[in-house]
């Protein structure tokens, strides 16, 4: 008797133990059901391979630590109700995004270097293929966020890497996903359909309640045969959206035509780009090694960024690209 006693209290000990091992886990469990909403995910997960738009290649990959600055843009009507990359119906309405390497679906927060607004995104399909742009969001997402009138913005684009993992989990009907960092699995996670939250803001930052203008309001996505046609979204059909307010600092435009590790073929390169535009090196220290970065800038704004983009590009610099220098709150 004594003998079975002892072994029931290993096994309340052992399960209390895994229990608190779980917690996090679980805790994401539940955050991503807490992230389905009208919007579904009726599409499938879709990472791709390689491919090329006007002589651009880009390689699409699971890349969790993803963090970048640089210009957004959005799409609206001309694309509403046509198919996205991963097979969904794009809805305007929705808050998604466009981007070109990220898996799909998967959660990206996106903070307007501008405003401080941040809200959070769901990659649903292929783009942005213009020049100088890292991530097309929705016109939904652009209300929020606070540039759908001026049509760009400087943003700073986070994958949500552990959320992003779990909904992959859930759309290819894994049985069970383990903690980060953990042998610790979790059994049959539920099948969901997922929209968006807000987060809160990262270290540093501050978070304030932001207003809503008239303007922005409306529902956070309906029925493609009941909007299809609407110029402005109805509000009251769902919950709004919280937007969360971060802290922001200053932020200056680039265009990179390279980083080198060489110190001589940067001076190079800084010498051919000078005939047409001014340009300057920096030094940056990335995983404890040198690399020398050829840019033009700073540019007072985003058209500037594009005219001195185009100029390197046609000099031979197609790997150029536009750079925003400064993260804001919480780099």
């Amino acid at each position: 008797m004594v003998g079975r006693i002892k072994v029931n209290w290993l096994i309340l000990l052992g399960f209390a133990i895994l229990v608190s091992g779980c917690a996090e886990t679980q805790f994401l469990i539940s955050g991503t059901k807490r992230l389905q909403g009208a919007a579904g995910t009726s599409g499938i997960y879709k990472v791709g391979t390689p491919y090329q738009i006007s002589g651009t290649w880009y390689y699409p990959a699971e890349e969790w630590d993803y963090d970048e600055t640089g210009i957004a843009s959005w799409y609206g009507a001309d694309f509403h109700g046509k198919d996205t990359a991963n097979g969904e119906s794009y809805d305007m309405n929705d808050l998604t995004a466009a981007h070109r390497t990220l898996p799909m679906p998967s959660f990206v927060r996106v903070i307007n270097l501008e405003n401080g607004r941040s809200v959070v995104l769901r990659v649903n399909d292929r783009g942005p293929f213009a020049k100088g742009r890292i991530i097309d969001v929705s016109r939904r997402g652009a209300q929020l966020l606070g540039f759908k009138e001026q049509g760009t913005a400087r943003v700073r684009v986070q994958i949500l890497a552990d959320r992003s993992q779990a909904l992959k989990a859930q759309m290819l009907g894994q049985e069970s996903i383990a903690e980060h960092g953990s042998p610790i699995q979790v059994d049959k996670l539920p099948k969901a359909s997922v929209s968006a939250e807000s987060l809160p803001p990262p270290p540093g930052g501050q978070a304030a309640p932001q207003p809503v203008t008239p303007a922005d309001q409306g529902p956070a996505s309906a029925p493609s045969s009941q909007i299809a046609a609407a110029e402005e979204i109805r509000p009251g059909t769902l919950p709004e959206p919280e937007v969360t307010t971060v802290a922001v600092g200053p932020t200056n435009i680039f265009v990179q035509a390279g980083a080198f590790t060489n110190y001589q073929n940067a001076m190079k390169t800084k010498i051919l780009i000078s005939r047409v535009s001014p340009a300057s090196i920096s030094h940056v220290l990335i995983n404890n090694k040198d690399f020398y970065r050829v840019r033009v800038g700073p540019l007072a704004s985003v058209e500037d960024a594009d005219r001195a983009l185009e100029q390197l590009q046609a000099i031979g610099y197609p790997g150029a690209r536009i750079i925003v220098d400064g993260k804001g709150a919480g780099s």
